[in-house]
């Protein structure tokens, strides 16, 4: 931008204000621009408020083989400017390779190996009346942008005691938002703008659990297919693999049963050695659901069969849709 003097040179006699004093500006030109960029952000805001709508993640998920999926924070680090708007809370979900990635082999030989040599889980000399589940989920609901691109969820923490007439408590603790993508979170981030901040951690709700009569799973496979509702395949199979080890206390026999059932069901490739978002190493298959743009992954151990975790991605792009992690899984006798 060109200065007084510098205006004044080249215009020379021909200066209508060649002998008038100029004073400085009140208020500088970058300042001026940054109100003006800010009062029309505003006013946009005020204008134009998109609308939201719940979508309930379809099912629970299947876990992402081989490929650990990595919680990256953003914002940390140099405080926020008054000039800047504050930063988002919450962690955007990374996955990374799988150890086989391009060209998976089939998953049926390696199940199988892994069913015979599968070892006792340490819950498998315990016992106790209550199944005790510590899981957490992302994912249920997902919040998404009227324009159906941006999405965020909270994640939730689960504790349950229950028995198998159904009884129990379970205690759950609503966790910070994370998102599928960095473009969401800058977008959650402007909507954020205005609405007032959450103070504090919420307080865990705690629920006491009504009787209902549960059946534990066998070892036979007729029935292990049928509960894992294998005639709809391998997606519906990952789903209900999820939601029986995330209920039950699944024995050594009956581990290594479900392995084989799966093994028998077309469609699962395996990506070989993964870590879970928990850090812990495991193996894991997929099932890539091309008709409705989704895979489903799941992570055993590879010492007990046990499921570590399952997850559900949308291949195009690849990003998470929802996750299951199972912490921990035993018999206790005490409620909390």
């Amino acid at each position: 931008m060109f200065g007084a003097e510098r205006t004044r040179t080249l215009l020379g006699p021909a200066d209508p204000a060649r002998n008038a004093a100029v004073g400085s500006p009140l208020v500088s030109a970058r300042e001026l621009i940054e109100r003006a960029s800010a009062t029309e952000t505003v006013g946009e805001r005020r204008r134009v408020r998109p609308t939201r709508r719940l979508v309930l993640a379809a099912g629970t998920l299947a876990v992402a083989v081989g490929a650990v999926a990595v919680l990256e924070p953003f914002g940390e680090g140099a405080p926020d400017t008054p000039a800047e708007p504050p930063a988002a809370a919450g962690l955007v979900l990374v996955p990374v390779a799988y150890q086989f990635d391009a060209d998976p082999p089939a998953a049926g030989p390696q199940l199988r190996m892994l069913a015979n040599k599968i070892k006792d889980a340490a819950y498998d000399s315990q016992s106790g009346r209550y199944m005790y589940h510590h899981t957490k989920v992302w994912g249920e609901p997902v919040e998404t942008s009227a324009d159906g691109r941006h999405h965020v969820a909270f994640a939730s923490e689960t504790k349950i005691w229950q028995a198998l007439d159904g009884t129990g408590n379970q205690i759950r603790t609503q966790l910070e938002p994370q998102y599928p993508d960095q473009e969401s979170r800058d977008y959650w981030q402007r909507e954020s703008i205005g609405r007032p901040a959450a103070t504090g951690t919420p307080a865990p709700d705690v629920i006491p659990l009504p009787p209902e009569e549960l059946k534990p799973p066998s070892a036979d496979p007729s029935e292990l297919r049928e509960r894992l509702k294998v005639e709809y395949g391998a997606g519906a199979a990952s789903k209900w693999v999820g939601t029986l080890y995330a209920r039950y206390v699944v024995p050594r026999a009956t581990r290594a049963a479900v392995l084989r059932v799966l093994a028998d069901v077309p469609g699962f490739r395996w990506r070989g050695q993964v870590t879970d978002r928990a850090g812990r190493k495991g193996v894991a298959v997929t099932f890539d659901d091309r008709e409705h743009d989704q895979q489903s992954l799941l992570v055993f151990d590879p010492r007990t069969g046990e499921l570590l975790a399952a997850e559900l991605l949308t291949l195009s792009p690849v990003r998470i849709s929802s996750y299951k992690v199972i912490l921990d899984a035993t018999w206790t006798n005490q409620p909390g």
